[in-house]
């Protein structure tokens, strides 16, 4: 069965200040969770503070990008090692802010999820279709060549090292989200092409959804087949938002 997650991804957003607080209000509220790992992913910066503070606690650390690189003239890049030296156990890779801001393409997504498998890092390999894909009809084919990228690249085998998070572009930060519905067509679709590569990888993968998950809807949305908890945005920038979906995960 595919495990359950809750990622928090406070893209730039925080202080040494408000972290602290964060933090502490998050773990002051969250009891022990059997069904679900929960994760957080902060700035760059600061990554040192929110790894001393999750120290032998019930979160894990995450990151929100890293370089294809493992070294060298790179500036401005951190690689996969530095990471898994501050003790980050997830990455995230082909966010659609980086696909987008930063013209990542497919190819540098694949080889930035081989980078965070060879520093034994769990990927999160985030896929999901414009709302011009998505009116166009192209949803699907957006997201298979996405996916198929990274199969065609490091081999399916890697999938079971690593999570895929359906984003929709046009659900993230808008206030919007796909009906539970939607997002569960998207999903299953997703697991059935793993699926086509490998019946065990694909089911037992876990399949993410990463489009404005709020307290009203993440139970709902957790409730669907395919979908095997969240990448959270927003919410996760407030302690009882983020416990409260952590919960709906965990039911």
């Amino acid at each position: 069965m595919p495990k359950m997650y809750v990622i928090g991804n406070w893209k730039m957003h925080g202080s040494k200040i408000t972290n602290c607080r964060l933090i502490e209000g998050i773990l002051s509220k969250l009891p022990i969770l059997t069904k679900v790992d929960v994760a957080i992913c902060p700035p760059f910066p600061y990554l040192q503070q929110t790894s001393d503070k999750l120290f032998r606690r019930p979160i894990l650390l995450g990151a929100q990008d890293l370089s294809c690189a493992k070294e060298g003239a790179y500036t401005g890049e951190v690689s996969g090692d530095m990471l898994r030296d501050l003790k980050t156990r997830f990455v995230l890779v082909g966010h659609s802010e980086r696909r987008a801001m930063h013209n990542e393409s497919d190819q540098v997504v694949a080889n930035k999820f081989a980078a965070a498998l060879e520093a034994d890092l769990i990927p999160v390999l985030c896929v999901g279709e414009t709302l011009e894909q998505r009116e166009a009809g192209h949803a699907e084919q957006v997201i298979a060549e996405q996916v198929s990228a990274v199969i065609n690249a490091v081999g399916v085998e890697a999938l079971s090292k690593g999570i895929i998070a359906y984003e929709p572009v046009w659900a993230i930060g808008s206030g919007k989200t796909a009906t539970p519905l939607q997002a569960q067509h998207i999903h299953a679709f997703i697991r059935g092409l793993v699926r086509e590569h490998n019946e065990a990888i694909g089911s037992d993968l876990s399949i993410l959804y990463g489009g404005s998950v709020n307290v009203d809807n993440a139970a709902t949305l957790f409730g669907q087949p395919d979908i095997n908890g969240g990448l959270i945005g927003g919410a996760s920038l407030k302690a009882d938002s983020f416990v409260s979906i952590c919960l709906a995960a965990n039911m």
